[in-house]
């Protein structure tokens, strides 16, 4: 008997729960909404990566503390690399696309409702990369990464905010 009590206590406890979570979600997600409004308009705007995808070596899940973070007129960007470099040889596969350069180019559109789609183009002692963010209002992210001397390689993450 005190075990079906515990059983209907708690599923009772679970639907109050659930009657709240659209409210909560909604919420939530307004609250996303503006901050990533706010940090595209600031220029100022960090992604958190959670996996990667090469045409060579398929995707794969990335550990935590890889990032890309727009700053202004900067780029700081700590990304794992996975694919074939075609030239320089002081290049080290395993240092991977870690480096901090000024912008040379920035070009931002709306393509779609809710979607912010960045194209900049930075400048390294090792190569010229050309990055292109889509950022949804969801806080969800997509890179792509194309450089002259690399195969291109793409991540997805979430904005931090």
């Amino acid at each position: 008997m005190r075990a079906l009590l515990g059983i209907a206590f708690l599923a009772l406890m679970l639907q109050t729960m659930g009657c709240a979570s659209p409210q909560l979600r909604a919420e939530r997600a307004a609250m996303t909404k503006k901050a990533v409004a706010e940090s595209l308009e600031n220029k100022h705007l960090r992604i958190d990566v959670r996996s990667m995808s090469t045409f060579r070596y398929g995707s794969r899940t990335v550990s935590y503390g890889f990032y890309l973070e727009l700053k202004g007129d900067t780029l700081e960007s700590y990304l794992p690399y996975l694919g074939q470099v075609y030239q320089g040889a002081a290049i080290s596969q395993s240092e991977g696309l870690n480096f901090e350069a000024p912008i040379i180019s920035y070009h931002e559109a709306h393509p779609k409702k809710g979607l912010t789609r960045i194209e900049l183009r930075v400048k390294t002692k090792e190569d010229l990369y050309d990055y292109i963010l889509e950022i949804y209002e969801t806080g969800t992210a997509f890179i792509r990464v194309r450089g002259q001397n690399r195969d291109s390689i793409s991540f997805d993450g979430d904005c931090v905010v």
